[in-house]
């Protein structure tokens, strides 16, 4: 299985994430970025464009803080053939949402950060205890 075809299999599991219907996927950072090498699958407001390879290796150095438990990457769009979109990542730790800004070095930084989820249908997911999600968001 090609690494297309297999996130293209984990984020269709609820159904297309385009549907309006279909609860938003939540996936690792692995299956995001394993085989990505999608310029603008995330970060793409930024200029000038990171590589995936430059988020994974960032998010990979953040997953290894002591105050984080997990981090997910919302599909926000698969409306291109290539790979599927995001513009918010979420990471699940005990630290605020402005502590959490400063890991980003500028080049990478979002444009936002804030606690919780954002109001809308999610797949199945469990914080871990002790933990709250901070929403990291590119516009």
């Amino acid at each position: 299985m090609t690494p297309l075809e297999r996130i293209t299999e984990r984020v269709t599991r609820f159904g297309h994430p385009d549907e309006p219907n279909t609860p938003t996927p939540l996936v690792s950072v692995n299956e995001f970025f394993d085989g990505n090498s999608e310029v603008g699958s995330i970060g793409c407001n930024l200029d000038p464009t990171p590589s995936p390879e430059q988020f994974y290796a960032l998010f990979l150095e953040i997953a290894r803080r002591p105050d984080v438990e997990d981090i997910r990457v919302q599909i926000t769009a698969f409306d291109v053939p290539e790979w599927p979109f995001t513009d918010t990542v979420y990471v699940m730790t005990s630290a605020a949402p402005e502590v959490v800004a400063t890991w980003f070095p500028e080049e990478l930084r979002p444009d936002d950060t804030w606690e919780g989820f954002v109001e809308q249908a999610f797949e199945p997911y469990e914080v871990p205890a002790s933990c709250r999600p901070v929403a990291c968001w590119w516009d």
